[in-house]
């Protein structure tokens, strides 16, 4: 893409006369460095030649190109916003060692090449199924008279030639004038108007899409088949959680409602939680957790790689939140960062200080998930809070998590090694109700619409969830057996130990 140069009158005035300055210096100086006075003023006359000839070259374009102006303003706009959400996408990528990190660190080590192995191919299946299949079905173009629940987009392969195409879909179209795309195309050879491409748009979904399957990664560990679990993952990524992001990002009938989620409280992390909550019923506890119906502590192997899983997962959603504003808008990005970091630390310091009043000690694990607690419920309405705003949430965050946990592990006995139910699927409703209580449209409309979208994403995760985790119980099985668990699935499933102590 060529340079962008705007001129102006004043612009071509002071090209002029430096030029001219240039040519008035040759005549003083080249004498004195061994040019002669004929080469001198050779020289000297050259320099003059080029700033008439720059003059009216200059004059010409600012004519040529004065209705072009605000469209290469634009196409400066274009490339700042295009960069900023691909690099947030490689945030949100970032995210996914920071989930492998945490889940193996609250974990029993025996399962940690597991748990790795796992997080791995979810990235992998993730992006490949969602490519395929998931993107289309996603973002599938609901029109006006559209019901909104279900919809293939047609790329001109039936929906799923999306990856066919290569630079004739590497923009999301044109929203110009004529007039604009005409003077566009005399300055640019990209010959777009837009605020990032297709695949940019591709790339920051995709890195989302994954998401969901690791949260319940975490919540079924130590006890899952893998091959079971990767199936699940496959038509969990491909269609569950694609269609229910068709009805509030796909423009379907939550969006038409007035549904409010910015950045995924429910359409990512609710979504995730009940797909654990599923499967973690389905599994049931892991051996050796409850003794006589009372839950036993099982210490976790590594928490510095839980803290260090945090803080990756911290820093990556700085491009959850900060690349769902989808522009590099200055003013909007700053804000969404300040209340997700906002968030985050009320969310800690609420956890931190409540299993210290409630628990007796300071709970590391109990403060590391207040701080992802935080984060969830932020994440609906990050854009519109302000950061006061965003200290509450992330406070009621805080100690909502450490309840849910107590709640979800003595009182329904679900078991659920790393916390995972009660940071993405409680804290993940709260977020999506605070933005009917501190949004920009707060209120009891806003709150019944927003419930509204958590039950009927919820209903129809969980009816997903249950139907195919029963039918792989019921067929492939969904538990390794006693003997491998109490092995560890290293080396029941992979043949291989994490750690080894043979100097």
């Amino acid at each position: 893409m060529p340079p962008l140069t705007i001129f102006n009158e004043e612009t071509v005035k002071k090209k002029t006369a430096l030029l001219y300055l240039t040519a008035i210096a040759a005549l003083a100086i080249l004498p004195n460095v061994g040019f002669g006075q004929e080469e001198a003023a050779e020289a000297a006359t050259a320099v003059v030649e080029t700033a008439a000839a720059s003059t009216e070259e200059a004059a010409s374009t600012e004519e040529a190109s004065s209705g072009a102006v605000e469209v290469i303003a634009n196409d400066a706009s274009f490339l700042v916003n295009n960069l900023w959400i691909m690099i947030a996408g490689m945030l949100v990528f970032i995210m996914h060692l920071g989930f492998a990190t945490l889940e193996s660190g609250l974990t029993r080590s025996k399962n940690t090449v597991n748990i790795l192995f796992k997080n791995t191919m979810i990235v992998c299946l993730g992006l490949v199924t969602y490519g395929v299949i998931g993107f289309n079905i996603m973002y599938p173009g609901f029109g006006d008279d559209d019901p909104g629940y279900f919809k293939v987009a047609d790329d001109g392969a039936g929906g799923f030639g999306f990856l066919l195409n290569g630079n004739s879909v590497a923009t999301l179209g044109d929203d110009a004038t004529p007039e604009q795309i005409e003077a566009y195309n005399a300055v640019s050879t990209n010959g777009y108007y837009e605020a990032y491409t297709l695949f940019t748009d591709f790339f920051f979904q995709a890195m989302f899409a994954a998401t969901c399957c690791t949260i319940v990664s975490g919540a079924v560990a130590g006890r899952i088949k893998l091959g079971t679990f990767l199936i699940f993952c496959l038509f969990f990524v491909t269609l569950s959680y694609p269609i229910t992001g068709s009805w509030h990002w796909g423009g379907g009938f939550l969006a038409k409602m007035g549904f409010y989620d910015f950045a995924g409280s429910t359409l990512v992390h609710s979504v995730g939680g009940w797909g654990a909550l599923v499967m973690a019923a389905l599994l049931g506890a892991r051996r050796g957790k409850y003794v006589n119906g009372r839950p036993m502590a099982i210490a976790p192997s590594n928490m510095p790689a839980a803290a260090i899983g945090v803080f990756l997962l911290w820093f990556g959603w700085f491009g959850f939140n900060g690349g769902s504003v989808l522009s590099a808008d200055p003013g909007l990005v700053s804000l969404v960062l300040v209340t997700t970091s906002m968030a985050a630390a009320a969310g800690g310091l609420a956890a931190a200080l409540i299993s210290t009043l409630h628990g007796g000690k300071p709970d590391l694990s109990m403060t590391l998930n207040g701080i992802l607690a935080g984060l969830v419920g932020i994440t609906a309405g990050a854009d519109q809070m302000s950061g006061l705003d965003a200290i509450i949430i992330g406070l009621i965050a805080g100690v909502l998590v450490y309840f849910a946990v107590i709640f979800i592990d003595s009182v329904i006995k679900i078991d659920d090694p790393v916390g995972a139910i009660s940071v993405h699927l409680v804290c993940g409703i709260w977020g999506t109700l605070a933005v009917g209580l501190f949004g920009a449209s707060k209120g009891m409309d806003q709150l019944i619409t927003q419930v509204i979208g958590i039950v009927s994403i919820g209903v129809f995760t969980v009816v997903f969830a249950l139907i195919v985790g029963l039918v792989l119980k019921f067929t492939m099985g969904l538990r390794v057996s006693p003997e491998e668990e109490m092995e560890g699935l290293d080396i029941g499933e992979h043949g291989l130990s994490a750690y080894s102590f043979n100097g």
